[in-house]
C-alpha cells in the first residue's frame, strides 16, 4: 500500500463537474492499493499519514502533523500509484489489487483515517476524476506500508 501525501493549501476532487470532496489547508492524499495487501496495512498508513510531521512549526520547521494544524485530509483511490515501472515505455499494472479488493480495502482506509481526525473527504473510487490543489511548499512525501 503506497500514499503520497502532499502539503496543500486547498485541494478538490470533481467528478463529472461537480466537486465530491474539498478541503482547505491540510494533506491531499492519493492513494494506491497493491495486490497482497491487508487492513493492517490501511491501519499501520493511516496512524502514519495522521502523525507525520510535515506542517512547520513558529521556527518553521516541520514539526506538526494534520491534527496538531487542524487541517483537512483529501483521501483520492489512485490505482496508477501501483503501477510497475522499471521495464519499457508503457506501464502495467499487473501489482494493483483488483477493483473489488482495491474499494474494500480503499473504505476500510478511509474508516480509519476518519475514526482519528473529524477533517476528511474523499474522492469517488473509480470514477473518473478531476484533482485540483495548490502544493504549499512543494512539500510531497510518499509513505508505504
Amino acid at each position: 500500500m503506497k500514499v503520497l501525501v502532499q502539503r496543500a493549501l486547498n485541494a478538490s476532487v470533481s467528478v463529472a463537474g461537480e466537486v465530491v470532496g474539498a478541503i482547505g489547508h491540510g494533506q491531499m492524499v492519493l492513494v494506491g492499493i497493491e495486490r497482497g495487501d491487508t487492513e493492517a496495512d490501511a491501519d499501520k498508513l493511516a496512524d502514519k499519514l495522521l502523525k507525520y510531521r510535515m506542517f512547520s512549526d513558529a521556527e518553521g520547521k516541520m514539526n506538526l502533523n494534520v491534527q496538531q494544524v487542524d487541517g483537512g485530509v483529501l483521501l483520492v483511490s489512485q490505482f496508477t500509484l501501483a503501477a510497475e515501472t522499471k521495464k519499457g515505455l508503457r506501464p502495467g499494472f499487473s501489482t494493483a489489487a483488483e477493483p473489488a479488493e482495491g474499494k474494500r480495502l480503499f473504505d476500510y482506509f478511509v474508516e480509519q483515517v476518519r475514526a482519528k481526525h473529524n477533517k476528511v473527504a474523499t474522492g469517488q473510487f473509480g470514477a473518473d476524476m478531476q484533482v485540483a490543489f495548490t502544493n504549499d511548499g512543494p512539500v510531497t512525501f510518499m509513505l508505504e506500508s
